[in-house]
């Protein structure tokens, strides 16, 4: 396959993570990440991955890069709240529309 082929097929999705504080549970709130996927599915596990690498780089004591090599990231990573992946929910991602 092209790589222009390839780039083709991929499109910008939106994966919200529905997240709990560890210490107190009544806090909760969403964790929103974006990237380029060819399906939701493969945009779950790309967010998830994303999430992952950001959270090993923090607990390293090392800066957390605005996007990794996967296209995904984590900048708005919070310590303390713990990520809900069986409930998080793909879908394609819309930009806000813009003013005239």
């Amino acid at each position: 396959m092209s790589y222009i082929a390839y780039m083709s097929q991929r499109e910008y999705f939106q994966v919200d993570v529905p997240i709990r504080h560890s210490r107190n549970p009544a806090m909760h709130g969403v964790h929103v990440l974006t990237g380029e996927a060819t399906s939701g599915t493969e945009a779950l596990c790309l967010a998830r991955e994303g999430y992952d690498s950001a959270r090993a780089a923090y607990e390293a004591g090392h800066q957390i890069p605005f996007r990794w090599p996967i296209g995904w990231g984590a900048r708005g990573l919070r310590p303390g709240w713990e990520p809900d992946w069986a409930a998080a929910k793909a879908s394609q991602w819309v930009p806000w529309p813009m003013e005239p």
